[in-house]
């Protein structure tokens, strides 16, 4: 069955960096648009980054010039690359694929959590 496995996430201290890592089973990943959600303690969940199938990447405003969304087909692996960390970047980060056919995200990991403080 599909799933999807983070790895990566840790502490790391202000303007510090973190690489994460989405390994995908039971799909492709050259065939869905795969994106990357955050969700910190008492907010909502926000969208960081993705990369449609057919498309270019797009980050969230507050992540822009900092984060950076990589793919690699080969390794049916999706990363996202976190450098200059800062605290509110504090949360737990998911990894989520869209299917062609389909307009929401289908599959979701369980999420890898990211500390950034002093």
């Amino acid at each position: 069955q599909v799933q999807l496995v983070e790895s990566g996430g840790g502490s790391a201290r202000p303007g510090g960096s973190l690489r994460l890592s989405c390994a995908s089973f039971g799909l492709s990943v050259s065939n869905y648009a795969m994106a990357w959600f955050r969700q910190a303690v008492g907010k909502e969940r926000e969208f960081v980054a993705a990369e449609p199938v057919i498309g270019k990447i797009s980050y969230a405003d507050s992540v822009k010039g900092r984060f950076t969304f990589s793919r690699s087909n080969a390794r049916n692996t999706v990363y996202l690359q976190l450098d200059n960390l800062k605290p509110e970047d504090t949360a737990v980060y998911y990894c989520a694929a869209r299917g062609i056919g389909s307009h929401g995200y289908d599959y979701w990991g369980r999420g890898t959590q990211v500390t950034v403080s002093s």
